[in-house]
C-alpha cells in the first residue's frame, strides 16, 4: 500500500508539472520528458509520445533498478540521459526536460557554457545567496546516440561547478531537483534568464 501511495503522488506531481509546463509552451507538440526517484531506487518515467499537458495513470512507467520497465508503451528514448543524472547525484528527486522557444533559440547561439551573472534571480538556485556570482550552463551538440550524449553530459557536468541544468543545441534543455516543485522552481527561473540573455544579445546587435 505505500508504494501505491508513493507512486500515486510522485506521478501526480510530475503530472502537474506537464500541465504548468504545457500551459506556457516549454513542452508543444508531445515534446519533453520527466521523471522522478522512488524510494526503492526505482523511476518513474513518461512515456514516449504522451501530451504533456494532459499526463494520467497510464502516461508513466515504473522503472526498476534491474532495467525492467512496468506499464504501457515504452520511456522516452532520452531516459538514459535521466539515469546518468540520478547516478550522478543521489540528491536529484526529479528531473524534468522542456522544450521551450528561449531555449532553444539561445542553446543555437552561444559557443562553451552559457554564462549566467549578475542576476538577482541566480538566488532562485540552491547555494546561491548573492547576485554577485554565475552559473555555467553547459550546451551541447545535440545527438541521437543516447549514451554518447549523456556521456557528453556527465563529462561537461563535471567541469562545470554547482549546476542546475544543460542545454542541448536546438533542442531544449535538462534541469532537475529535489523534488517536483523544486525542478519547477528552476525551470521558471531558467526562463526569465534565458529571456533576459536573449533580449541583451538582441539589444548589442541594435
Amino acid at each position: 500500500m505505500g508504494e501505491d501511495r508513493e507512486w500515486a503522488a510522485v506521478t501526480a506531481a510530475l503530472a502537474e508539472a506537464g500541465a504548468w509546463l504545457y500551459a506556457r509552451g516549454l513542452v508543444p507538440a508531445t515534446s519533453g520528458n520527466f521523471s522522478a526517484r522512488l524510494a526503492d531506487g526505482g523511476l518513474a518515467i513518461t512515456v514516449s509520445g504522451r501530451h504533456k499537458g494532459r499526463l494520467g495513470p497510464r502516461d508513466f512507467l515504473r522503472w526498476h533498478p534491474d532495467g525492467r520497465c512496468e506499464g504501457e508503451g515504452r520511456p522516452s528514448a532520452e531516459f538514459g540521459l535521466h539515469r546518468m543524472l540520478y547516478a550522478r547525484d543521489p540528491a536529484i528527486g526529479c528531473v524534468l526536460h522542456p522544450h521551450s522557444p528561449a531555449a532553444t533559440v539561445l542553446s543555437r547561439h552561444v559557443t562553451g557554457p552559457l554564462v549566467l551573472a549578475g542576476y538577482e534571480l541566480l538566488k532562485a538556485f540552491p547555494g546561491i545567496a548573492t547576485h554577485a556570482t554565475r552559473l555555467l550552463v553547459p550546451v551541447l551538440d545535440n545527438d541521437q546516440d543516447i549514451e554518447r550524449l549523456a556521456g557528453a553530459a556527465a563529462a561537461a557536468l563535471d567541469g562545470a561547478g554547482p549546476c542546475w541544468a544543460f542545454l542541448i543545441r536546438g533542442h531544449g534543455y535538462y534541469t532537475w531537483g529535489r523534488d517536483a516543485a523544486e525542478a519547477l522552481r528552476h525551470v521558471e527561473a531558467l526562463e526569465f534568464l534565458f529571456e533576459c540573455e536573449l533580449r541583451s544579445a538582441a539589444l548589442a546587435h541594435r
